[in-house]
């Protein structure tokens, strides 16, 4: 079977350097908020192009956080809206709704998967105080139309780049365009760690400073809590592993975006509906995403011929039971996304051999 990721693989290739990285954070006897850290966030930050970044525990606390600490600040208030597409994963309407705030839901573009931002204006009301664009499956959204809409209504901006790392747009990265932007490092991601991680990065040293503390027990100074936070630190192991990875993360890119040209290039199969992009060097192909009308039968044809795919995601958000307020929107584009879209195996590990079968086989698909 040809895996939809062999993270083994991909971690092998770094396996001394990642050893190397944990010695040196076991031998430092510091295990949380040190030396690593700090050095990730400088690192990573300065890769974003931003001025700060927060390490933090997770992607789902990055936007969580990132909510909060604006809360706090007096920028936003329980019952103010937050606009996001309604195809992206849980976890960016979950940060919504953890902080009281409301998810209002719009239609994405069906040719990009992104945030569409002739849907936006539509959604605005007097209570909308945020635009939430996901840079799904490795593209950025059409940030100059959201930055003109969100200065127009003096409106905030939060990137989810929880699937962009390194994605460029104009020659800005992910992460540099709005007032905040939140990364997931889950092992399975371009810059994957090796457990659970993930980081907010800003230009705003007030928004930054409130993160810190809110992640740290509300704490900027020990046993002095300004707020009721909570405990969402990214651990000196993890920035150790991320801070390898980064060094190699350009390079696993430049490998995706030649697995991404070989399958745009390579399949020729008039069932299939292939991502449509720009400038193919502006995504950073987390996921390579096909439609198909009946996706189960090449679901299974894949899998009997060796192939593994996975569905990212069979179910939107407004349809799931957590979400039962919304299950009786009609979102038809949404909805129709969920239903025909599939991941084909995609990483910087896949040889030129397993490519090649892979889209032979995709093309036999009757």
């Amino acid at each position: 079977m040809i895996p939809f990721l062999d993270l083994k693989k991909v971690n092998t290739q770094y396996q001394q350097e990642l050893k190397d990285a944990c010695s040196r954070v076991i031998d430092s006897g510091w295990y949380l908020n040190g030396n690593e850290l700090n050095a990730f966030e400088s690192e990573f930050s300065q890769y974003c192009q931003t001025n700060y970044c927060a390490g933090v525990a997770n992607g789902l606390d990055a936007l969580s956080l990132t909510l909060r600490a604006w809360k706090e600040l007096g920028q936003l208030s329980d019952g103010d809206e937050v606009i996001v597409q309604a195809n992206t994963y849980i976890a960016s309407i979950l940060a919504i709704t953890e902080n009281n705030l409301v998810p209002v839901l719009v239609e994405p573009d069906e040719k990009t998967f992104n945030l569409d931002a002739s849907n936006i204006e539509k959604a605005i009301t007097s209570k909308t105080k945020v635009i939430l664009p996901v840079h799904l499956y490795g593209q950025i959204s059409p940030m100059k139309e959201i930055l003109e809409i969100s200065k127009k209504h003096k409106l905030l901006v939060l990137e989810d780049c929880a699937q962009a790392h390194g994605a460029e747009l104009d020659s800005k990265k992910a992460g540099s365009w709005g007032d905040a932007a939140a990364f997931s490092f889950y092992p399975g991601k371009n810059l994957g760690a090796l457990g659970d991680a993930g980081a907010v990065i800003t230009n705003d040293n007030e928004l930054f400073k409130t993160i810190k503390a809110l992640g740290n027990y509300g704490t900027s100074e020990r046993y002095v809590h300004q707020f009721k936070g909570v405990n969402s630190r990214m651990d000196e192991i993890q920035a150790a592993m991320l801070r390898v990875k980064l060094k190699h993360l350009n390079s696993e890119i430049k490998a995706r975006q030649k697995v991404a040209k070989s399958y745009l290039e390579g399949i020729n199969n008039s069932l299939i509906g292939l991502p449509q992009v720009g400038d193919l060097k502006n995504h950073v192909w987390h996921l390579f995403v096909i439609k198909i009308k009946n996706r189960e039968k090449l679901v299974n044809f894949l899998a009997k011929n060796g192939i593994q795919t996975l569905v990212h995601y069979p179910t939107p958000p407004h349809k799931q039971e957590a979400y039962e307020e919304y299950n009786n929107m009609q979102l038809p584009v949404t909805e129709r996304i969920h239903e025909q879209v599939l991941s084909l195996p995609i990483s910087p590990v896949l040889t030129d051999k397993d490519l090649a079968y892979i889209i032979d086989t995709v093309n036999s698909f009757k």
